[in-house]
C-alpha cells in the first residue's frame, strides 16, 4: 500500500482501510486504489488522484476536517458549490477557491487575512475593481495591483512606501504623471522614469546621485543639455553621451 517512498496513512495517522471507507464502492469498481488513488490519504498527490476520477463526489468534501482534503475538493467541484468556502477557516482553502471563484464572489476576498489569498485576488480580480486594494498591508499584493489596475489609479500609488511598488507604477503611469517621480528617493524607480520620461525633460535628472540614472539620461537626452554628460564623472556614462552625440550628428 505504498507509492514512492510514502505510505498509505490517513490524515489522522492511521493505516488506511478501504473496508471502513464511505467510498468503498468506487474501490470495488476500480475508481479508486489504496497508495494511488484515496481520498482518505493524507498525501495530496493521491487525494488530487481520487478527484480526478471522480469528480462528481468532491462536493460531498468541502466540509471535510482535513484541510488538504478541502483544498483539492475546491480544486475539482462544479463551480457553484464553491462559494461555500469563502470563509473557510484554513488558507489555503481559501486559497484554491480563489482560483475559480467568479468575479463577484472573488470581490469579497479582497480583505482576506492571508496575503497569498489576496495575491491570487489581485492576479484574477478584473481591473476596475482593483482600487479598493490600493491600500493592502502587503507590498506585493500593491505590487501586483499597480501592475494590473486602471491606468486612472495609478497616481494614488506614486507615493507607495515599498519602491518595488513604485517601479511598477513608473511602468505604466501616464508620462504627464510621470515627472512627479523624478525625485523618487529609490534610484531604481528614478532609471525607469529616465527610460520613460520624453527627451525634453530629461535634464531634471542629469545630476541624478546614481550614475545608473545619468547613463539612462545620456542615451536619450536632447542636444541642448548633452554637453555636461560628456564630462560626467563617469566613464561609461561618458561613453553613452559620446555615442548619443554621434547619434544626433549621423
Amino acid at each position: 500500500m505504498t507509492t514512492g517512498d510514502f505510505a498509505a496513512i490517513e490524515w489522522q495517522g492511521g493505516r488506511v482501510c478501504c473496508d471502513e471507507c464511505e467510498q468503498r464502492a468506487l474501490q470495488q469498481a476500480g475508481r479508486c486504489a489504496p497508495g494511488e488513488a484515496c481520498v482518505a490519504d493524507r498525501y495530496a498527490k493521491r487525494i488530487d488522484r481520487f478527484f480526478g476520477w471522480n469528480p462528481e463526489v468532491a462536493k460531498q468534501y468541502l466540509a471535510h476536517p482535513y484541510f488538504e482534503v478541502r483544498a483539492i475538493a475546491a480544486k475539482h467541484v462544479e463551480v457553484f458549490y464553491l462559494p461555500r468556502l469563502i470563509g473557510d477557516p484554513d488558507e489555503t482553502v481559501r486559497w484554491s477557491a480563489a482560483l475559480r471563484l467568479p468575479q463577484r464572489y472573488l470581490k469579497m476576498l479582497r480583505k482576506d487575512p492571508d496575503r497569498e489569498v489576496r495575491i491570487r485576488v489581485a492576479t484574477r480580480l478584473a481591473a476596475e475593481d482593483l482600487h479598493e486594494m490600493m491600500g493592502d498591508p502587503d507590498y506585493y499584493v500593491r505590487t501586483v495591483i499597480a501592475r494590473r489596475i486602471a491606468a486612472v489609479f495609478l497616481s494614488q500609488m506614486m507615493r507607495d512606501p515599498d519602491s518595488e511598488v513604485r517601479i511598477e507604477v513608473a511602468r505604466r503611469i501616464g508620462v504627464d504623471a510621470l515627472f512627479g517621480m523624478v525625485a523618487d528617493c529609490d534610484p531604481a524607480v528614478r532609471r525607469v522614469v529616465a527610460q520613460r520620461l520624453p527627451c525634453g525633460q530629461l535634464s531634471r535628472l542629469m545630476d541624478d546621485d546614481d550614475c545608473l540614472v545619468r547613463y539612462e539620461v545620456a542615451q536619450r537626452i536632447d542636444h541642448a543639455h548633452l554637453a555636461p554628460l560628456l564630462a560626467d564623472g563617469d566613464a561609461t556614462v561618458r561613453e553613452a553621451a559620446r555615442a548619443r552625440a554621434q547619434d544626433m550628428v549621423a
